[in-house]
């Protein structure tokens, strides 16, 4: 594909746009696409969502230049623990996925419009029976819920779970998390609250959460979230963005250069595409990836090489990024 003349300066000498199917739909999802882009230091993602604007798409490309181009920051451990992912799904399918990989963290979506909250309990359930109860569970509901549906609604699948490690943005307001905190013995995690922020550190400041989730695209890459976590002076959790192997690595980068890393990471998500754009996928063992850079596979780059009319759409939203950078 083409590359804008910004990316060239900048020591990008390839791009090839990508598109992979989904196992089951996700965030609304049944298909991830993206860009791989080619720099000094390797292959980068690049593969914003596409509700996101140039300026909030800008910060992805950003991560994935960095990255191309800069040495990744040295390893404090080999391999990271995972959390298992479950979609919103019915509880025997729950229960089969909360045992792939060996995983003794769970993160469970919750507040979907396609699931009642009976049904989010029973989700849970379902995952505590097949991990156990020394398993963590925790929940996510991308801040769908107002203030008194999350007041209502955390005590039951906490009970539900058996206990929840954290609730993950259950509330969009810095205020309302706050609230919350003060109101209920459950911790609070701000995910949306720190990648779709102005200010990501505002919500450290405002007491509105126990944990930071960070995800290394958005937030504009691996240095910039280390040096946020310095800041913030909270636990974090490194989550991804939906990647293929190659931006999950970007992922892992982060989580192996924390100095602490208190909690299960987010990062087992490459089961949730049918293929990859590389050989050996990071697929969890014993509930750890290792931290690696795997390199893309020709073969499967050409598998899902993305048709020609998703291309001409990447390779448009590169140039408007690319300009969007230029002018920042």
């Amino acid at each position: 594909m083409r590359l804008p003349t910004a990316l060239r300066e900048r020591g990008i000498d390839r791009a090839h746009a990508w598109s992979i199917p989904m196992t089951t739909r996700f965030r609304g999802l049944t298909e991830r696409d993206g860009v791989l882009l080619h720099g000094p230091a390797g292959w980068a993602e690049f593969s914003p969502f596409w509700d996101y604007d140039p300026a909030e798409s800008a910060a992805w490309l950003r991560a994935a230049l960095a990255d191309a181009t800069s040495a990744r920051p040295a390893p404090l451990r080999e391999r990271v623990e995972v959390n298992a992912t479950i979609p919103v799904v019915p509880p025997v399918l729950a229960h089969r996925l909360a045992r792939v990989g060996g995983a003794r963290t769970a993160k469970i979506k919750a507040a979907d419009p396609g699931s009642t909250l009976a049904e989010d309990a029973e989700r849970l359930e379902a995952v505590r029976d097949a991990m156990g109860p020394q398993a963590q569970l925790r929940i996510d509901a991308n801040a769908a819920w107002t203030l008194d549906e999350a007041l209502a609604a955390l005590p039951l699948l906490d009970r539900a779970a058996g206990g929840l490690e954290y609730a993950e943005q259950p509330c969009a307001a810095l205020e309302d998390l706050a609230a919350l905190r003060r109101a209920l013995d459950i911790p609070i995690a701000a995910d949306e609250s720190v990648r779709r922020a102005e200010d990501p550190l505002r919500v450290a400041r405002a007491g509105a959460a126990d944990v930071l989730v960070m995800k290394v695209q958005p937030l504009g890459g691996v240095q910039r979230c280390l040096d946020l976590a310095a800041q913030a002076g909270l636990p974090v959790v490194v989550s991804s963005a939906l990647e293929s192997s190659v931006g999950l690595s970007a992922g892992l980068a982060l989580a192996a250069a924390l100095p602490e890393l208190p909690h299960a990471c987010g990062l087992a998500t490459a089961t949730l595409l049918t293929g990859d754009l590389v050989e050996q996928p990071l697929h969890a063992t014993d509930g750890t990836l290792p931290v690696a850079r795997p390199e893309p596979s020709p073969e499967l780059l050409d598998r899902h090489r993305a048709d020609a009319e998703l291309t001409a759409r990447w390779e448009q939203r590169l140039a408007v990024c690319a300009e969007h950078l230029e002018r920042a």
